[in-house]
């Protein structure tokens, strides 16, 4: 059980893992200098180096822990552009369209733009597709996970013969949908087509929000 923004750094989460889940292995975690839970990336003054193709850049690295859920669809998460994750789409959408019913829900901390993009590769590869980009304007506001819930939400009522789930394999799995090995179980897509109000989800997650960060805070190596 394990947030998808977990709010901890690789050596933190290893010590968590290594004593919480009982793994017992011979771990030691050096202590960075100068640094503090309240900086972002941009905050440390390092050179951001992609830790994959695909997350190019930290502002990549803000939207992912929701836009990944986008690899469980038959959307494009943008793979195949010089924005992956910060853009999704697929020709069927207009963009102006998910924007004008996306804005109505006032989602915090991201502003929402129109895009066409056309895929080098992956998803709907070489052809137009109709999107938006996510730009985050308030790191403290923007959540990730319920934005791209919503988002998800949106298109999938605007053009319900055209989105789809995708289907196995995925990973190392494959009977289970996609999106059930991202998220973690199958609740949240049956939310999701059952277009349960994110509100609502979010608060069905709190109380385990909360129990996760009392465990989380044993590990803490900075304040």
């Amino acid at each position: 059980p394990l947030p998808m923004r977990h709010g901890l750094t690789m050596g933190e989460l290893a010590l968590l893992f290594n004593h919480h889940y009982g793994i017992h292995c011979e771990l030691e975690v050096i202590a960075m200098e100068g640094y503090t839970r309240r900086m972002l990336f941009r905050d440390t003054g390092l050179t951001w180096i992609p830790p994959s193709p695909n997350m190019p850049s930290p502002d990549t690295a803000m939207v992912y822990p929701g836009q990944v859920l986008l690899e469980g669809t038959g959307l494009s998460e943008g793979r195949g552009t010089t924005r992956p994750f910060e853009l999704f789409g697929a020709p069927f959408i207009d963009p102006f369209m998910i924007k004008e019913k996306t804005d109505q829900r006032g989602l915090p901390g991201v502003t929402l733009r129109e895009a066409y993009f056309q895929p080098t590769f992956n998803k709907w590869r070489g052809l137009l597709c109709g999107g938006l980009q996510l730009h985050v304007t308030d790191p403290c506001r923007f959540k990730p996970y319920a934005t791209t819930l919503a988002l998800l939400q949106d298109v999938k009522a605007l053009y319900p013969g055209q989105f789809s789930w995708a289907d196995p394999p995925y990973e190392y799995e494959t009977v289970k949908r996609p999106l059930d090995i991202i998220a973690g179980d199958r609740g949240i897509r049956e939310a999701l087509e059952q277009q349960r109000p994110i509100d609502e989800l979010e608060s069905s997650w709190q109380a385990d929000i909360q129990a996760f960060k009392h465990l989380a805070r044993n590990y803490h190596l900075y304040h």
